[in-house]
């Protein structure tokens, strides 16, 4: 039993190492799936999980909702069911054991549709919108068959949606189908917290009135303070806090925006604010915080170049 989960790990390993040659997040040509690698720790990182099964072949990363801390490795896989802002960290991978890891997008459509197949069970779900389990030979099966489709680009269309059914048929019985169950169920809690989130990514600028956004979602508003927190892990006021910096810091690294500007584009009135919320969130100012990061990425840029040439 150990060899033939050895092999089948070690297979996982080569495939995701075949379509992630280098350092980065690769898209592939099944749109719900993405490859990933990484060659050392890195640095924190902001970003925004959406319904997803996140599974590591090698190395282990850690991510933060709220206050909780979440680690996964080879061993384990990571369910979102809910969009989420979180702040990640690769912490082990080396350049002889790269961190290596598929994202694969939940369609819950897909879920709702199969409900009727699968049984119950007497899984309990989990109040928190992301969990970590530990992955079953079987999922790890379904996740090989699924890269290894790559290789036949003609068999794309008629083979994937049975993998795509096969992988949620193995979530739907596993630890987490409580969970996934409520992303499907359209008149659950979760399903309007879900709502809610989506409302709240699309206006994050604008101010937020928790009495307009609970009528948005049916909800009173003790209900959805209360359940929105069991789910996400922070208030509707700290889920929108965390767009608006995670947006901000990107409009500084990427559009190159001064401070002001960009805080002013998320919605901050107030640039001491502005400035006092982002220390606590990313633990520098933000300009202290961005030109880290600015010299951090120019480091890993020359250390490619130098090593290119080497070669």
């Amino acid at each position: 039993m150990t060899n033939s989960r050895t092999y089948r790990s070690q297979e996982l390993v080569d495939l995701i190492a075949r379509y992630a040659t280098e350092d980065g997040d690769h898209p592939t040509d099944i749109p719900s799936l993405s490859v990933h690698r990484r060659s050392a720790i890195g640095m924190k990182a902001c970003g925004a999980y959406k319904p997803s099964l996140a599974l590591i072949a090698q190395g282990a990363k850690q991510v933060v909702l709220g206050n909780d801390v979440l680690r996964y490795s080879g061993t384990d896989y990571l369910l979102t069911s809910i969009d989420l802002p979180v702040t990640t960290q690769i912490v082990e991978a080396s350049e002889e054991k790269p961190y290596l890891s598929i994202t694969f997008q939940i369609d819950t459509n897909r879920i709702a549709g199969m409900l009727d197949h699968v049984p119950a069970g007497n899984s309990t779900p989990s109040a928190r919108g992301m969990a970590v389990s530990t992955v079953t030979p079987e999922l790890e099966d379904s996740a090989i068959r699924l890269l290894r489709l790559l290789e036949r680009p003609n068999d794309i269309p008629a083979l994937l949606p049975l993998i795509e059914q096969e992988m949620i048929y193995r979530l739907l019985t596993g630890p987490q189908s409580g969970r996934l169950r409520q992303m499907a169920v359209t008149e659950s809690q979760s399903h309007q917290i879900s709502r809610a989130c989506v409302w709240l990514k699309e206006h994050y600028a604008m101010p937020l009135k928790i009495e307009e956004l609970a009528n948005r979602v049916s909800m009173s508003v003790s209900s959805l303070h209360h359940h929105f927190k069991a789910i996400t892990a922070m208030s509707p006021m700290q889920y929108q806090k965390q767009l608006r910096l995670q947006e901000a810091r990107r409009l500084m690294l990427e559009d190159m925006l001064d401070a002001g500007s960009a805080g002013h584009q998320v919605g901050y009135e107030s640039q001491s604010q502005f400035s006092r919320e982002y220390a606590r969130q990313f633990g520098e100012p933000p300009l202290r915080d961005v030109a880290r990061a600015r010299r951090s990425l120019m480091d890993r840029l020359t250390g490619g170049m130098e090593i290119l040439s080497e070669g």
